[in-house]
């Protein structure tokens, strides 16, 4: 584990991974594992479950200490850009094709 943080709406991890490991695997297991822990704790009033996406990027190790520092300024950084502008963003960058209909559809 790098780096994790989040915020009311979303969660950033930023972790090593060994390439034998399906991303889609380990999202489940976090997603699990996590949704258990927060019903068994009786943290929130009914039953907590993660949206069924996610959004997954690959860094190289000179980049390590930048992304640390973006996941752990969240706060901030969204002061100035919204969650799903900045996933967008993202997208753009790392030339992830989507459509717009399947993003997002808690929000309005």
């Amino acid at each position: 584990m790098l780096s994790i943080n989040g915020m009311p709406d979303h969660i950033h991890i930023f972790l090593g991974l060994n390439p034998i490991i399906a991303i889609s695997d380990l999202v489940k297991d976090i997603k699990r594992a996590s949704n258990n822990w927060i019903n068994d704790k009786g943290f929130i009033k009914g039953k907590f479950e993660w949206q069924s996406g996610y959004g997954a990027f690959a860094y190289g190790k000179s980049q390590i200490e930048q992304v640390c520092k973006y996941i752990i300024n969240q706060k901030k950084h969204h002061e100035k850009l919204s969650f799903k502008t900045a996933y967008i963003s993202l997208l753009k960058l790392f030339e992830i094709a989507f459509k717009d209909e399947y993003l997002f559809e808690y929000y309005d």
